[in-house]
């Protein structure tokens, strides 16, 4: 197993910064003020032979309002996970109550600390450190992670502090069907991932913008491995004036992107709104296998479960490939059903099909419906065969194909999803148009000659 470090310390000191560097990544969010990161996230990273877990987290500010008290929790979480902690510190400020404070609570835990003290560009290092030494937690670290420096040293110091590990470690990890979270904020997106995992794992707390970034889950259920991915709620682009929550909603779109299966959650004491039909629009246009979960259904009286079944089958009729889940991520009414349908949309999503099984499919579809006349002449289609997964797309040959309206392109989508017994995830049809080898030496034919070659035709047809 890969050791795992977690970096911890005051809000503001630079923890995403040098999560973001250790990782070479930019998964945190990264922005000139406090607070901004309140869930544990974790990331791989490697020097040489040396491979590790990072895990960003919140700041540790000693206060004892609710939501800063579960960011916290978060932290020390992830520190009583770990098998080293960077202990970062903020050169400009020195040390403070709250660094002591940190530093008690970290020799308590019994876990190995590196003291490394961020943001020394342009000053003595080693007056700066000095400060630290008060901590007795060792030789302070000083680093500038913006600018990279000093990251060699602390890495090989961090290495120091776990003896007996393995250099080479696996490369690739598998993380298995990576299943994102999404929809509108304050519908239960993070209350239903620690329903899942069974621990308070993301922060889950009653005001819309809790979560301001993706956080991925891994966990293993039934012998499967899972990645789990929450995200930030998307509101609509004119309610978005914070910089962040535009960050947010930029890391959202891309779990989308980079995930095999959506759960899209709708909040079922509201009804469905355009914002809604505009995400479920992007997960479909990705080509993203999707379940739709309505949560907060336990306790609803009669007469709102009719109601919002009602607006589902009217506004929701697109979505007839895939299914709708009434569940409470509170209580796990229903959630354990959302795994089973999450599976059978990924198969679908990486199905194999064979080049002959839809060629025949696509004879007999166009036997059911033929393709429209262009300019008196039928759209002529040849074969068919895979061009691709998640979603699967199907690659149509044939002439004047570039001229198939999308009606009949979502015909073909729809007989394909029905006919291969799909779900969950739609169908991509592609045409690819057929060239004549022939039309070159047409065109030069004179009036005479093209008479000529249309008798002959004629002749050979009777």
């Amino acid at each position: 197993m890969k050791p795992v470090i977690a970096i911890v310390g005051r809000p503001n000191v630079g923890k995403s910064t040098l999560f973001n560097k250790l990782t070479k990544t930019r998964d945190a969010l990264v922005a000139d003020f406090a607070g901004l990161t309140r869930d544990r996230k974790y990331g791989d990273g490697k020097l040489g032979g040396f491979g590790y877990i990072a895990v960003d987290t919140g700041g540790l500010n000693g206060e004892s309002e609710v939501l800063d008290t579960r960011m916290q929790a978060q932290a020390w979480q992830a520190v009583s996970e770990s098998d080293a902690v960077i202990f970062l510190v903020d050169g400009r400020d020195g040390l403070t109550h709250i660094d002591i404070e940190i530093a008690d609570t970290l020799r308590r835990s019994n876990r190995p600390v590196c003291v490394t003290v961020n943001k020394t560009d342009s000053m003595d290092e080693a007056q700066i450190a000095a400060d630290f030494f008060e901590l007795g937690l060792g030789t302070p670290h000083c680093i500038a992670a913006t600018h990279s420096r000093g990251l060699l040293k602390l890495l090989e110091a961090v290495q120091a502090l776990l003896p007996g590990l393995d250099e080479e470690e696996a490369d690739v990890v598998d993380d298995g069907l990576r299943l994102a979270v999404v929809g509108r904020p304050n519908v239960g997106k993070s209350t239903l991932i620690n329903r899942i995992v069974g621990e308070e794992r993301v922060v889950a707390f009653d005001l819309p913008g809790t979560t301001r970034d993706s956080i991925n889950v891994p966990f293993e259920r039934d012998d499967n491995q899972y990645t789990l991915i929450d995200t930030a709620g998307v509101r609509r682009r004119g309610k978005i004036s914070d910089r962040v929550e535009k960050f947010s909603v930029i890391k959202t779109l891309q779990a989308i992107d980079e995930c095999n299966v959506c759960i899209m959650l709708l909040d079922a004491t509201e009804s469905i709104a355009d914002q809604d039909l505009n995400l479920l629009g992007y997960i479909i246009d990705k080509g993203r296998a999707v379940i739709v979960a309505v949560n907060k259904w336990d306790g609803l009286p009669a007469e709102q479960r009719d109601k919002i079944k009602t607006d589902i089958s009217r506004r929701l009729d697109f979505l007839s490939f895939t299914s709708i889940e009434f569940i409470s991520a509170l209580h796990g009414t229903g959630v354990g059903n959302l795994f089973e349908l999450a599976n059978r949309a990924y198969q679908s999503a990486m199905i194999d099909m064979a080049t002959p099984e839809l060629t025949r499919m696509l004879e007999y579809a166009i036997v059911q419906h033929q393709p429209p006349l262009v300019r008196g002449r039928r759209i002529k289609m040849r074969y068919a065969h895979q061009g691709g997964s998640n979603p699967p797309v199907i690659v149509v040959h044939g002439n004047q194909t570039h001229r198939v309206p999308d009606t009949y392109r979502r015909y073909l989508s729809n007989f394909y999803q029905r006919e291969l017994k799909l779900f969950g995830t739609p169908v991509r049809i592609d045409f690819k148009t057929t060239d004549n080898p022939y039309s070159h030496i047409r065109n030069k034919l004179t009036p005479r000659q093209e008479r000529k070659r249309r008798r002959m035709l004629r002749h050979v047809k009777k």
